[in-house]
This record gives structure tokens, C-alpha cells and sequence, in this order.
């Protein structure tokens, strides 16, 4: 989903030398991964009522009156940095919009089911054994489909950590830097979430999902 790094490592050197062409590239190249971002987050309710282009402006707008102090010190990578302003504009918009939205707002949606497909395709990979495993596409399709619905009835820690690694591609680091948890303990909670999809899917109820192992 986000832009190499590498790439982006050295136009952010370009842009501390106050090149405007690499400032410009910089924002370019992360434009299409940030409009995702905001499609994949925002709410349908708000969606109705809110362009996810309008969202978009505001959020590289933002980062570009904040760049230089971005640069000056770094407090994270710089996908990070524009997916934390992208964040705050969508709770922003939530907010805003909260009356007329179908469902609440008040916390962030985790999917709005526009994620790219291959990435519950991921998950049905990681979920499957030899009994379970889709044999035909539209089978892996149908599942993957069932795995998004399932995601939004996982309690909320759990459907954050599974957004964040499967359809923001996100490494284990980033995520638990988002979380503020050592890295063991965004792993523990990923696999975790992983262990409550997986009931989900076999036809857990979400009310007992505390009762699995690992749980608490």
C-alpha cells in the first residue's frame, strides 16, 4: 500500500536541502496510498456527505504546513507521519458528520469495505488448513467477503490490529509504534486477533470470543 522507503528516504534528504521539486515527489508518491487510506476508514455515512478528494486536500495540506518540523525531527517514518494527519482528519470529518451517519462514529471505523481484496485474500491463506482451504476462486472471493464482515463484529483492539497489518500492510514495528506497544506484545495481539477471526469464521458467537485462550 505505501511507497518504498528507500525512495522516500532519499527524497526527504533532497527535500531537507529545501529542493522543492523533491518536496513535491515526496507528497506525489504517497498521494494514491493516502487517498486509500481515507476510503478504506471513512465511514459510509460520512461518505455520503464528505468527498474522500476533499479529505485528501485537506490532509496534504496539512502536511505540507507541518513538513519542516517533520523534518527537522522525525518522529517516525514518513508514511506514518501522513497516516497519522490522515487519521485525525477522518476522526475530524466522524465527528462532524456524526448525526447523520448510519452507524457511530464515535470511535474509528475499522473497514468501510473498500479494502483491496488480495488483502483478505491474505487472510484466507493465513486462516485456512487442508479441510478449510477454498477450493475454487469464487470460493476464495465468498470467504474473503465473510472475513471482512467478521472483522467488524471482532471486538474493536482486535479488528484495529488486522486493518492495520492486512489492508494497510503495515510491519509488526509500524503497528505497534501506531499502539504504543512493544513489538512481543503487538505480536501477541495480532495473533490473538487472528485466533478470534479464525472462531468467528467457524461459527463462533462474538460474545464468547473472551472465553478463548489468550483472550484477556
Amino acid at each position: 500500500m505505501w511507497p518504498d522507503s528507500t525512495e522516500t528516504q532519499e527524497l526527504i534528504l533532497q527535500a531537507r536541502d529545501e529542493r522543492s521539486a523533491a518536496v513535491d515527489q515526496l507528497f506525489e508518491r504517497h498521494r494514491e496510498a493516502v487517498r486509500r487510506l481515507i476510503r478504506m476508514r471513512l465511514d459510509h455515512g460520512v461518505r455520503r456527505r464528505v468527498d474522500v478528494s476533499d479529505v485528501l486536500q485537506e490532509v496534504m495540506l496539512e502536511a505540507s504546513r507541518r513538513l519542516q518540523d517533520y523534518l527537522q525531527d522525525p518522529p517516525m517514518s514518513f508514511h506514518l507521519w501522513l497516516r497519522q494527519i490522515a487519521m485525525d482528519r477522518i476522526i475530524d470529518a466522524h465527528r462532524r458528520h456524526r448525526a447523520s451517519a448510519k452507524r457511530s462514529v464515535d470511535r474509528e471505523q475499522p473497514i468501510a469495505g473498500v479494502g483491496d481484496p488480495a488483502s483478505a485474500l491474505d487472510l484466507v491463506q493465513q486462516l485456512a488448513d487442508p479441510q478449510f482451504t477454498p477450493a475454487t476462486a469464487a470460493a476464495r472471493r465468498e470467504m474473503a467477503r465473510q472475513i471482512e464482515q467478521s472483522i467488524t463484529d471482532l471486538p474493536e483492539t482486535d479488528s484495529e490490529i488486522l486493518v492495520m497489518r492486512h489492508y494497510e500492510q503495515l510491519t509488526n514495528q509500524e503497528t505497534a509504534q501506531i499502539l504504543g506497544l512493544s513489538e512481543p506484545a503487538a505480536s501477541m495481539r495480532y495473533l490473538r486477533a487472528v485466533r478470534r477471526l479464525r472462531a468467528l469464521l467457524e461459527g463462533a458467537s462474538p460474545g464468547t470470543l473472551d472465553e478463548l485462550p489468550g483472550g484477556t
